[in-house]
């Protein structure tokens, strides 16, 4: 067993070359073979790596792992695994395989090109055994990176992987010790991992849901995405050249009557942008607008602990058994969903927020910024953005006014219910409201049939 201090990459690699019962093969495309070359350069290697293969050439990797996918997604890091996992046993399961733990580790990535037009992303994958002759496990990542040349992503990458291989021979005691030993001086400043799928007997107990929610409270991802229906992906195959509909809240309440509202709230705002949009975007062979909703591990007010993940779990879980799909950020402010939202579509997108959601935007102090509440504005609407205002019922409204001390706001009524056009405050920040009613930022959002029956 290696020391319990904390290793850097270089020792980790010579780690697994000292380990002589683990045995496998690289598979690399997109960014050089900068995994492989970790076992290469500590020496050893002979002990650890039966191959390394880079098919970057398209059609040798066609005749590889099969065509039909695109070069850097999940169909093609499954074809990896699958051929070099059953390649590496065909060869060597004979000779090694009562006293070896085979793996076969894959990346295809597409890292920063000449140019700096491309999205750098990749998809990671390792198959491994716990035991020798034992069933495989799976470990499958969606990365992106954040390094600024092309070099330095390679770099990035080839740490990625070997904490990966040594994450899954020596850190899986629990789900905290396998993402810390994952994430291990790479993560957080030079890759964000935003989807993560594991399977297999080393897995067992553990909950992929909760892995999700981790990657986004242990600062490893700014968002990761939940659907109501089927498998879970990665955000950018959520939102790539959408026109998007986001419901930031906090959703503390699942019951079926707020999630029916909540739903209205959505499918509402959808139609709405769908009115926006008209038979421009059907004749241009666009897809038809997305709504999510939109949660935060970030809390409400400075002085809140950070929301705990079975708490976020809780109410996501509220959501997708409505029928909606969730994106759990990192950061809470509305500029910073944007640009999130921003890195895979320049399509336009609408916020739908409740007016007291809107009030406490206003509120803010937003301490972080030097412009304070005229730089979040700024940052927010920068792109093609706008925030449909959903009314409220007047009740409601004072309650939520409540909860976080808003003052100075004023408002009429209509058959009970409240409307952006109905609100008011003293100025200058009624002004300032004002204007992005005016200037149709602030989208006011009629009364649905339905509230006006209730009321």
């Amino acid at each position: 067993m290696p020391s319990t201090e904390k290793l850097d990459t270089h020792h980790k690699a010579l780690t697994l070359n000292l380990n002589a019962s683990a045995f496998g093969s690289f598979a690399e495309i997109g960014a050089g073979q900068e995994v492989s070359h970790w076992f290469f350069v500590v020496g050893g290697a002979s002990a650890t790596v039966a191959k390394t293969v880079s098919a970057y050439d398209k059609e040798v990797s066609d005749d590889l792992y099969g065509s039909g996918s695109r070069y850097v997604s999940r169909q093609r890091l499954a074809a990896m695994l699958d051929k070099e996992w059953s390649q590496l046993l065909a060869q060597l399961s004979d000779s090694r395989g009562a006293h070896t733990r085979f793996f076969s580790f894959v990346d295809t990535v597409s890292a920063r090109n000449f140019a700096g037009t491309n999205d750098a992303h990749g998809w990671v994958g390792l198959r491994f055994q716990s035991q020798p002759a034992g069933p495989p496990n799976d470990v499958l990542l969606h990365i992106n990176m954040r390094d600024p040349s092309n070099v330095l992503q390679q770099e990035a990458v080839g740490i990625l992987g070997v904490n990966l291989i040594y994450a899954a021979y020596y850190e899986l005691q629990t789900e905290e010790s396998f993402l810390a030993g994952l994430a291990e001086d790479v993560v957080k400043e030079r890759i964000e991992i935003d989807y993560i799928d594991l399977s297999g007997p080393a897995f067992e107990g553990w909950d992929r849901r909760t892995l999700l929610a981790r990657l986004v409270s242990g600062g490893f991802a700014e968002a990761v995405f939940f659907p109501s229906k089927g498998p879970a992906v990665p955000p950018t195959e959520a939102l790539y050249k959408k026109a998007l509909v986001l419901a930031p809240g906090y959703f503390g309440h699942g019951d079926p009557a707020h999630s029916e509202v909540h739903m209205r709230l959505l499918a509402s705002a959808i139609q709405e942008l769908q009115k926006e949009l008209g038979d421009t975007n059907v004749s241009a062979g666009r897809v038809a607008p997305a709504g999510f909703f939109c949660l935060t591990i970030a809390p409400l007010t400075p002085n809140e602990p950070v929301v705990e993940v079975p708490d976020l779990l809780r109410r996501i879980d509220a959501l997708l058994a409505a029928g909606g799909d969730v994106l759990l950020f990192r950061q809470g402010e509305l500029y910073n969903m944007e640009t999130l939202v921003n890195r895979y579509t320049q399509a336009p997108v609408r916020f739908v927020a409740g007016l007291s959601l809107i009030i406490r935007a206003f509120e803010d102090i937003y301490g972080n910024l030097e412009g304070r509440l005229l730089e979040a504005l700024a940052r927010l609407f920068a792109q093609n953005v706008r925030i449909y205002a959903y009314p409220m019922p007047a009740a409601e409204l004072r309650e939520r006014l409540k909860d976080f001390s808003a003052s100075g706001w004023e408002w009429s009524e209509t058959n009970g219910m409240v409307s952006a056009t109905q609100l008011r405050h003293a100025p200058p920040l009624g002004h300032l409201f004002a204007y992005l009613l005016a200037s149709n930022f602030l989208v006011p959002m009629q009364i649905p049939a339905t509230l006006k029956a209730d009321a």
